[in-house]
């Protein structure tokens, strides 16, 4: 016989601190094919003007011969695929260095995600947060790194992350347990 028992079990709720170790790579876990819909209200929401972006027949001219997706967007759309890994206590971005965009994203492109921690360190103004620095790089459905960064944040540390109440209903509004025979 089953378990019939039930049970809370709290989902992942990301890195403090002190879970970073220098040289720790975490390949992020979702990839996003973009699509034409992405770069195009992305690109329009910036006021990006920019022809190769939204204009296909004007891409057509281009080598690329189809609209090119926002680097911007990629910028934002790797920084996002990582968060799970790295900054979901974060307490502050810091910065974005070294951006680099080795190879061009176009719509239909699947884009992926790692990161390397580089260093960690403590804040000088804030001692419940410390501060970690890694090099990130996107890469599409091919393997080809499409964009390399360096980002800097401030994480909270263990005993300091701040906690948010939030109603949940009872338990027994789920169903039971099927007992399997």
């Amino acid at each position: 016989m089953g378990n019939t028992e039930s049970r809370v079990v709290e989902g992942w709720t990301g890195r403090l601190f002190e879970d970073f170790t220098v040289g720790d790579i975490y390949y992020h876990p979702f990839g996003k094919t973009v699509t034409q819909a992405d770069n195009q209200t992305f690109t329009l929401a910036t006021q990006n003007v920019s022809k190769t972006h939204i204009d296909a027949n004007f891409a057509l001219a281009t080598e690329f011969g189809k609209p090119l997706v926002n680097s911007t967007f990629i910028l934002a759309l790797v920084t996002g695929q990582s968060t799970i890994d790295l900054s979901m206590n974060v307490f502050a971005n810091l910065g974005w260095d070294e951006v680099r965009l080795p190879h061009p994203v176009l719509e239909g492109d699947t884009i992926y995600s790692r990161s390397k921690v580089l260093s960690l360190r403590d804040s000088g103004s804030r001692p419940s947060v410390g501060i970690v620095k890694v090099a990130t790089e996107g890469f599409n459905q091919d393997g080809t790194v499409v964009i390399s960064f360096l980002r800097t944040f401030m994480i909270y540390r263990r005993g300091f992350l701040p906690g948010v109440e939030s109603a949940r209903p009872a338990e027994d509004s789920l169903p039971d347990i099927a007992v399997q025979a």
